[in-house]
């Protein structure tokens, strides 16, 4: 069964309300010619693709991967066996499924290693949320019962650790600070010893977002790195690339000058709410075959969700789906 089908049953509308509501910006703009478009065409035509192309295009899922798209859904053995252009719809739905997983299992859910300490390092360009983002998951793995304390390892932005700070008080999670211009590794060396000291399940940790020369980014996040992993082995479990959904490519060209830098192993999309842009979910998993971990549906502290690509991809296309059930 489709994912077209899957999501006519209530249940799954219910389960998925949160990614229909919280991207209704990217239908309403970005992909706000999708709902005529099926009605203007009876027969299946490159005009047909042609339009389709470019619907894609300005909801930012990035040239490259709609090229790919568009060819893929061409050479579909479904697309080969219909006629009427609305038999098009639920193959399209399915497609974008395909081109996220890319054949592949992706984990979505973070790293987890049992009965240790588990360490998240955060990064990403100043002003992308990420301070927020780190109070967000440390909100969410409390919720789930997780002792949580936080590293301000961002000492060269000023607020930064006072922002967190801020947020620790509201939250209920314990922040290890260091001087202003102080070396972030030592202060996430500290973050560590305390949890290791007093038992705690997971060590979040903020890092610098300064992209004057990519040079001494790279360095001060091996630095970083290397004493994590010192300290504890195994870690860090994920490194989490925070990106601002809003920025569309500029947030990709930023992402890379930290994919370059240091591993990531998932990217936290923030904003996602409040852009017509929300095609950069696939666009990102398809140039840095990197999954989505979580993403902000909402501007309130329990509005961070785990990534779902099911909800998402009803996300995008809810108007659609539904409208079916309409006509």
């Amino acid at each position: 069964m489709g994912l077209f089908s899957i999501f006519k049953s209530k249940a799954k509308k219910e389960e998925a309300k949160k990614y229909r509501i919280g991207m209704e910006k990217t239908r309403k703009s970005g992909l706000a010619r999708l709902s005529n478009l099926f009605k203007s065409y009876n027969e299946i035509t490159e005009d047909l693709f042609d339009e389709l192309e470019e619907i894609f295009v300005m909801a930012d899922m990035g040239v490259e991967t709609v090229v790919k798209f568009i060819d893929e859904l061409k050479d579909d053995v479904r697309t080969k066996n219909i006629t009427s252009a609305s038999d098009l719809q639920p193959i399209i739905v399915d497609k974008m499924f395909e081109i996220y997983l890319k054949g592949e299992i992706v984990n979505s859910n973070l790293n987890v290693s049992k009965d240790k300490l588990n360490v998240y390092l955060f990064v990403g360009v100043n002003g992308v949320g990420k301070t927020t983002t780190i109070a967000k998951v440390a909100y969410k793995l409390k919720k789930e019962g997780k002792k949580v304390l936080v590293a301000a390892g961002d000492t060269f932005r000023a607020g930064a650790t006072e922002q967190l700070e801020v947020w620790g008080k509201r939250i209920g999670f314990e922040c290890i600070t260091g001087a202003e211009g102080a070396d972030p590794s030592s202060v996430i060396f500290d973050g560590i010893k305390k949890a290791k000291e007093k038992h705690y399940d997971v060590l979040l940790c903020d890092t610098a977002g300064r992209l004057q020369t990519k040079v001494n980014l790279m360095k001060e996040l091996e630095k970083i790195k290397r004493v994590i992993s010192r300290e504890v082995e195994g870690a860090p479990q994920d490194t989490l690339l925070v990106i601002d959904a809003t920025t569309g490519q500029n947030g990709l060209n930023q992402a890379k000058a930290f994919i370059e830098a240091t591993d990531v192993s998932g990217v936290v999309l923030t904003k996602l709410d409040g852009t017509a842009k929300g095609g950069i979910v696939l666009a990102i998993r398809d140039i840095y075959n990197i999954p989505i971990k979580f993403v902000g549906l909402g501007e309130k502290v329990e509005d961070l969700e785990y990534f779902d690509v099911e909800k998402y991809v009803y996300g995008l296309f809810a108007d659609m789906i539904d409208g079916e059930d309409n006509d």
